[in-house]
């Protein structure tokens, strides 16, 4: 999958929008530092709305008894009826495994979350996770593995992210529902807990620009980017198989009556 031009620096594209004081560039600013302690954490975001595009963040995570504490890496537009696709990385106590959670939401709703276990330890190293925006899809990468698609079935009467989205990523507290259904809480003795942000170049359509975003003159909206191929269909199947915990689709209980774009094909 093509990237845009790395060496861009954070200011360039992204704003710190709250917990300054825990925020950290590091090395000319190709890499920042977010950190947690019980006064706050921190986040950051795009200083411009996208309407289509390939999207990416490299993250290394909390390397301690992270129980409690939630990175995340999402798109969001504003709004009570706002869209939101997420990456949220659930931490845990040292040893157990993160939990990485996705989630979508459209015209305000919620409610859409997958659950899985990475099958490597995203605490070691930084690993790219993207999203592929799109007006046929949505695809969401850890690397260049596909683990979630929304198919853009609109036609056919479900809901798909249309609302201007800006780039977001966060370091915060989320031990009253984060880990063991909020059973277990953040060990403060641990803190500061601190994840580390790279890769600050957007390939993005800045919404409106007077450009068609929707143009195939972007090259995410290209014939290659308007469905997997083979062989990350194959990667993409694997991964519902093997490493999928939780999906609401699958939820009857939650939802007697499954949600359209989980009969129309997620």
């Amino acid at each position: 999958m093509m990237s845009s031009d790395s060496s861009k620096g954070f200011d360039e594209n992204f704003v710190v929008t709250w917990g300054g004081y825990h925020v950290v560039n590091l090395n000319g600013g190709s890499e920042v530092k977010l950190s947690m302690d019980q006064s706050s954490g921190a986040g950051f975001s795009s200083r411009y709305s996208y309407d289509s595009g390939f999207f990416h963040m490299k993250i290394k995570l909390p390397n301690k008894n992270s129980a409690g504490i939630v990175t995340a890496y999402y798109l969001s537009s504003t709004g009570n009826n706002h869209d939101e696709v997420d990456f949220e990385f659930l931490g845990n106590k040292e040893g157990k495994p993160i939990t990485l959670q996705t989630n979508i939401y459209m015209n305000g709703q919620g409610g859409r979350e997958q659950r899985l276990d990475l099958w490597f330890d995203p605490t070691a190293d930084f690993h790219d996770y993207k999203f592929l925006w799109n007006p046929y899809h949505l695809v969401f990468w850890v690397d260049e593995t596909p683990i979630r698609v929304l198919k853009n079935l609109t036609r056919q009467g479900a809901e798909f992210p249309s609302q201007p989205m800006k780039i977001v990523a966060s370091l915060w507290n989320g031990d009253s529902w984060a880990t063991d259904g909020g059973l277990t809480k953040i060990d403060w003795s641990q803190a500061p807990f601190t994840a580390q942000f790279q890769g600050f170049d957007v390939a993005g359509c800045v919404a409106s620009t007077g450009n068609s975003c929707a143009s195939p003159s972007h090259w995410w909206n290209g014939a290659q980017y308007q469905a997997l191929k083979p062989n990350q269909s194959a990667a993409y199947e694997n991964v519902k198989k093997n490493y999928i915990t939780y999906d609401y689709c699958a939820d009857r209980a939650r939802y007697p009556t499954q949600p359209p774009e989980c009969v129309l094909g997620e």
